[in-house]
């Protein structure tokens, strides 16, 4: 009996392009894999299967493939385009700018090309000399929508918000495809959350849920999905936590607000990160609390509560990041109440004994745990710190999750001192013990990361290192969110100095007390 014929590479291109509409990536990956095996030398293979893997958030991967792209074909502009934009990714800027400098020399009109080098300026921190690129992009094709999304961008970066709103409102109108459009809408919102336009930018903050998005996030959930204007006395009403742990300490302040919507008749049933159970039940005793579920189907990621007793029992349910469109509508909604969080008593007296009599005590974090791509920027490089790491008659605690050997090196030689390690404490999966820590040290001083937002959910004492224009702050010179958070940030991208040293008169002062 002879063996089934092998399938065409045309036919296994077109399995791996259909995996790809269905928005399963990793089967279109798979395919893509098995198509180029047939036919290694097909450029428009790698291409297709570089852009899988980036969406993937697989860049060293998707790298090289982009480079065995632009060996094959030195002229294929989209080739040099992908290799530049995934070094960028990685941190390689200055061979991004090597391999972009190249395609511009023999292509010197076309507009993505200057775009890309705008974008890598801006990732160093190079905002300004960003504009001129976009802004060349933009007179070689004025219809390049990408263009004119990252020259709003990076004037949201320099704290030129106008100039910004009218650069996004440019870019949407020329976005013609759907990914671009959610994009758009989605930074948009941000920029008129940090000009103090809540009721509008929570609007178009809605647009984070779109289909359109790379990785949408669907909900599976019962009842009916909640909306601002549906009455919530006597509802019992689900609450899915989102996006990341940070963002759920966040939006979460809002909680208590909604419980006393909902009434003595109402209940809330709240699904949030597994690592944040314990202490949200102790924290919030009115309401039921879930860890939630997190599933890829189809390339597309699922939110659900698990758990859940009787899914029949609920009326409505919401993402929790949509509840501000009613609870949040203005800066003065936000209450000046302390940190909602309820750290474990017995254990903040554990951290207490364990750092004893002394000079005050101080937490570090300062970095996330994502450094990939523009991320990287938003935190202070390590030198930087070496004015907080100076501060006198203090004692310094590490906080870092994740944190590497040569990290606490460099900073043990900036400040002339070690940090003090927390004993037996998983700073990353221990949550309730991290915030009980934080609740025993005099001070927590953060970048934004998911640490300086428990910090501040607990009411901790924390200076909270933030990007210009934040728009969390929400316009403010304060911190809407958690009251005892103190922001502090540079004038534009890349300009630690002087933050940095308004940090450390902050942790002098606390020395003084």
């Amino acid at each position: 009996m002879s063996s089934p014929p092998r399938p065409t590479p045309s036919a296994l291109r077109a399995r791996a392009a259909r995996l790809e509409r269905e928005g399963d990536l990793a089967g279109a990956l798979g395919a893509y894999e098995t198509a180029l095996a047939a036919a290694p030398h097909d450029v428009d293979l790698l291409a297709a299967l570089a852009q899988i893997a980036e969406r993937l958030g697989m860049m060293a991967p998707a790298e090289g493939l982009w480079r065995q792209a632009c060996a094959l074909a030195p002229d294929n502009l989209q080739a040099q385009d992908g290799r530049a934009r995934t070094l960028r990714e990685l941190g390689r800027y200055d061979e991004a700018i090597a391999v972009l400098q190249n395609a511009i020399t023999a292509h010197p009109t076309e507009a993505r090309l200057w775009n890309s080098v705008g974008v890598t300026l801006s990732q160093q921190g190079q905002t300004e000399t960003a504009l001129t690129f976009y802004d060349e992009a933009l007179r070689l094709d004025p219809r390049l929508a990408t263009a004119a999304y990252n020259r709003a961008c990076a004037q949201f970066d320099l704290g030129a918000l106008e100039a910004a709103k009218a650069d996004f409102a440019t870019a949407g109108k020329l976005a013609r495809k759907p990914a671009d459009a959610a994009m758009i809408t989605f930074a948009a919102a941000t920029l008129a959350l940090a000009r103090g336009d809540l009721a509008g930018g929570w609007e178009g903050y809605e647009a984070r849920l779109s289909p359109h998005r790379a990785r949408p996030v669907t909900f599976e959930a019962p009842g009916r999905r909640w909306a601002p204007d549906l009455p919530l006395a006597g509802k019992r009403l689900l609450v899915l936590a989102e996006q990341g742990l940070g963002d759920e300490l966040l939006f979460a302040s809002l909680l208590p607000d909604v419980i006393e919507a909902l009434g003595p008749e109402g209940r809330m049933t709240l699904a949030v990160e597994p690592r944040l159970v314990s202490l949200f039940a102790r924290s919030l005793p009115q309401a039921e609390i879930l860890a939630h579920r997190t599933e890829t189907v189809g390339g597309r990621v699922r939110r659900s509560a698990g758990g859940l007793a009787d899914p029949t029992a609920i009326d409505l349910w919401a993402p929790l990041a949509s509840l501000p469109r009613r609870f949040r509508r203005a800066v003065t909604d936000f209450p000046a109440r302390p940190g909602f969080l309820v750290a474990d008593p017995q254990r903040v007296a554990h951290w207490r004994s364990w750092l004893g009599e002394g000079p005050p005590a101080v937490g570090l974090t300062w970095r996330s745990g994502n450094l990939l791509g523009d991320r990287r920027r938003q935190y202070p490089p390590m030198a930087s710190w070496k004015p907080v790491l100076e501060a006198s008659e203090t004692r310094l605690v590490n906080l870092q999750y994740d944190v590497q050997a040569d990290e606490l090196e460099a900073l043990g030689a900036l400040g002339g001192r070690a940090l003090l390690q927390p004993p037996g404490l998983d700073l990353k999966n221990h949550i309730d013990d991290l915030a009980a820590l934080c609740c025993a040290l005099d001070l927590v001083v953060s970048v934004s990361n998911a640490t300086g937002q428990l910090a501040g959910a607990c009411g901790a004492p924390t200076v909270m290192l933030c990007v210009p224009a934040a728009w969390p702050r929400l316009g403010q010179e304060a911190y809407p969110w958690h009251p005892t958070i103190r922001p502090v940030a540079p004038r534009i991208f890349g300009e630690w100095e002087p933050a940095m040293a308004h940090t450390a008169a902050f942790v002098d002062e606390l020395t003084r007390r």
